[in-house]
């Protein structure tokens, strides 16, 4: 096995201690591909953690960005720019072909501030239509909505909430595609909050007969709805929001990880129904839907949208699917998750013995491939839409190395 770099490798850096104790100091990057500072390269499965959806060194993106910043780099919330209007008219018009009109969006800075500004907005709706006392929210296990104090509350994994409580009250958490868990909701409940295709807790999808009751049992008690499309949406399965292959409609929708190419950037889309009850001075934002970032995702929006680059991302997360099932029938120990370059591959282990995820993560990355992590014990690939099917063989091809090595101790 190939050493880790370690030219490349800074101990104890000075960033606070919620960080690793290490890290790899990156250079540059051309697509799929990243140098680290000593020259050696990496195939990037992670995508910056499913950000960088159109690969890196992009100088169409860093052109815009540049002539954007020599016009205005920032307004505030006073104003807006012409981005901000041409990038909010083309995301509320993607509720029309999938289903679910929106009437507005509301631009943020991460998926953390897109989640808490539909907890917002649904707390608003339920209070202006339902009165007081019907403000509950209801979440699933594996879940991760974000880091702050709301979307935290939602995020029930004890390693995150423990060292924060107590959160904010109102919030309940269900198993994950339990229907019979369903018939706790009532008028009490503002929202349910939800990841169509699950990412940090294991990339489980919504089965359709839980989509369907969950869809049902909201409408019937007038309780929104809001997909968390951060990492699985904007293409990312072969159609730009994941709930559309499987079988949801929701009332809101939040984005944010790829949407300006790597610049922060973040969206809360709203029904007409929630957007007629907000007041001015409800929510707001000082950064988010800047012009520089919405200048950026006006591309990045355009790029993703085109029939022909979607029906890539399907065919490659297709192919995706076949080599990593080709693991599987060598090595039992493996099972295939997710959707379309949203990607797992579960290791089965005992939980007594000494190897874990981390181990195969760290072999990966001395071989050349970055890849992440889900839950305890799910490799996560998350790589830019823009992969080739040469660097999925190639990436495949280090799993199957890594994984030969490393198959006794499972």
């Amino acid at each position: 096995m190939t050493d880790t770099n370690t030219d490349a490798i800074v101990h104890q850096p000075p960033f606070p201690k919620n960080y690793a104790d290490e890290f790899l100091v990156l250079d540059h990057g051309k697509g799929t591909e990243v140098w680290d500072k000593a020259g050696k390269r990496y195939l990037d499965f992670t995508g910056g953690i499913a950000v960088n959806a159109l690969g890196h060194g992009r100088k169409d993106l860093a052109l815009i960005a540049r002539k954007q910043m020599e016009k205005l780099t920032h307004v505030s919330n006073l104003y807006t720019t012409q981005p901000a209007l041409d990038l909010a008219q083309k995301l509320v018009g993607t509720g029309a072909s999938a289903g679910s009109p929106f009437a507005a969006v509301h631009f943020g800075n991460s998926g953390t501030e897109a989640n808490e500004a539909a907890l917002k907005y649904a707390r608003v709706y339920a209070l202006r239509t339902k009165g007081e006392g019907h403000h509950k929210f209801m979440s699933f296990t594996g879940a991760f909505h974000g880091r702050t104090f709301g979307s935290l509350s939602l995020t029930f994994t004890e390693k995150y909430q423990k060292p924060y409580s107590p959160l904010v009250p109102g919030c309940e958490v269900a198993p994950y595609n339990d229907i019979k868990a369903l018939t706790r909701l009532d008028r009490t409940f503002a929202a349910v909050l939800i990841e169509p295709l699950q990412g940090e807790g294991g990339l489980e999808k919504l089965s359709p007969g839980f989509a369907r009751a969950l869809q049902e049992t909201c409408r019937r008690h007038d309780i929104l709805i809001i997909a968390d499309e951060i990492q699985a949406g904007y293409g990312r399965t072969g159609t730009f929001f994941s709930w559309q292959q499987l079988g949801l409609v929701p009332d809101i929708v939040t984005l944010a990880k790829p949407m300006a190419g790597g610049l922060p950037l973040s969206a809360t889309l709203i029904p007409a129904k929630v957007n007629d009850l907000v007041h001015v001075g409800d929510h707001g934002t000082t950064f988010g839907g800047g012009p520089v970032t919405t200048a950026v995702a006006n591309r990045v929006f355009d790029i993703i949208t085109e029939p022909k680059f979607l029906e890539t991302v399907t065919r490659r997360g297709k192919q995706f699917e076949r080599l990593l099932k080709s693991l599987k029938k060598e090595f039992t120990f493996t099972e295939v998750k997710g959707m379309g370059l949203l990607r797992g591959l579960r290791l089965k282990h005992d939980p007594a013995k000494k190897t874990l995820i981390g181990d195969v993560i760290a072999a990966c990355q001395a071989r050349g491939l970055l890849v992440l992590r889900a839950g305890t014990d799910v490799l996560r690939f998350a790589p830019p839409l823009t992969v080739s099917k040469k660097e999925l063989d190639e990436a495949v091809g280090i799993l199957k190395a890594v994984l030969t090595e490393t198959s006794a101790q499972f």
